[in-house]
């Protein structure tokens, strides 16, 4: 597979040996499968820690977003989307607000413009042709502000969303979806060498790889029951680097969640009830639920709503 081979060309450094304490008791511990660099330790010293996040406000236009599954309520949706923007500043993010996009009813998810990671900005292609212009506002932001090199996407015929690009802090998984192609997955390669970057198959039917499976903390996978998360879960295992937790959630929606400097951000108990009772039971680290019902109706999840960046600190002259 032509994919495999490009994928397999970065340097892969496989998991150092530790501990994962995230996981209450009952969970199988990690088995690390070699030692690794200490670039790499240091990398996974900073999983999940950020300093600054990009959102982009609800437009007006979002009735009109593509994969709205149901009608939607713009107030409600603004202001579920303001309680999720008000929960990563209480984590101690700088939080950079673009103004919503009339002309692009999907522009509050951000997180297909890009993926950052180690410093470096890999702006993305999006897979539907209507959402290729939210990427201009995105790369003014990380250009002007954020002050980051970006990385493009050269190849024509490449698609990709940062909904497939699921980072564990070891290495990338990229799933081959309707909005993600090989070509896309071989840019994510490109843009970041120092990890292992492998293509996973996304069901048909599946809007992205982070629908199914997302990082709930540092080495724990989320996944749902549905047997098409656990079919991915499966070629996950199979392809990775190191040998992760994983956390079962019931319902499905739950599987997508976002871990910021400490706190695993997830779906709230109106939502989630099930699940709620998982994180709570098996999670050791702190928990946000938050409600993103409205949004959701175009098939998001919380990974949709930010650009999550960690940006060092400059040295003083």
């Amino acid at each position: 597979m032509l994919l495999r081979h490009l994928s397999r060309r970065a340097r892969v450094f496989p998991a150092p040996a530790r501990a994962a304490a995230c996981l209450r008791p009952g969970a199988t511990s990690p088995r690390p499968l070699c030692s690794s660099s200490a670039r790499h330790q240091s990398g996974m010293a900073t999983f999940g820690r950020y300093t600054h996040a990009i959102v982009c406000r609800v437009p007006n236009a979002f009735k009109e977003a593509v994969g709205l599954s149901a009608p939607v309520s713009l107030d409600e949706a603004r202001r579920q989307h303001e309680a999720y923007v008000r929960s990563l500043r209480q984590l101690d993010v700088d939080v950079i607000e673009l103004p919503a996009d009339e002309k692009h009813p999907d522009c509050v998810f951000v997180e297909d413009c890009a993926v950052v990671c180690n410093g470096i900005a890999l702006l993305c292609r999006p897979g539907h042709a209507s959402r290729r212009g939210e990427v201009d506002a995105i790369r003014a932001v990380i250009k002007k502000e954020l002050e980051l090199p970006i990385v493009e996407v050269l190849d024509p015929k490449a698609t990709l969303d940062g909904g497939d690009v699921l980072f564990t802090g070891r290495e990338f998984f990229v799933g081959l979806s309707g909005r993600t192609n090989e070509a896309g997955a071989a840019a994510v390669a490109a843009a970041f060498p120092e990890f292992s970057c492998t293509p996973i198959r996304v069901p048909a039917g599946t809007l992205h790889l982070k629908t199914l499976v997302t990082m709930a903390g540092p080495d724990i996978l989320a996944v749902s029951e549905l047997d098409d998360a656990q079919t991915v879960l499966k070629r996950i295992e199979r392809e990775a680097t190191f040998r992760y937790q994983t956390l079962t959630v019931r319902e499905p929606a739950a599987a997508n969640c976002v871990l910021v400097n400490g706190t695993l951000i997830h779906r709230a108990r109106s939502e989630c009830p099930e699940s709620c009772d998982v994180f709570e039971d098996r999670l050791s680290t702190n928990l946000h639920p938050v409600c993103i019902s409205e949004l959701a109706k175009a098939d998001a999840g919380l990974t949709c709503c930010s650009i999550l960046v960690r940006k060092s600190k400059r040295p003083q002259l």
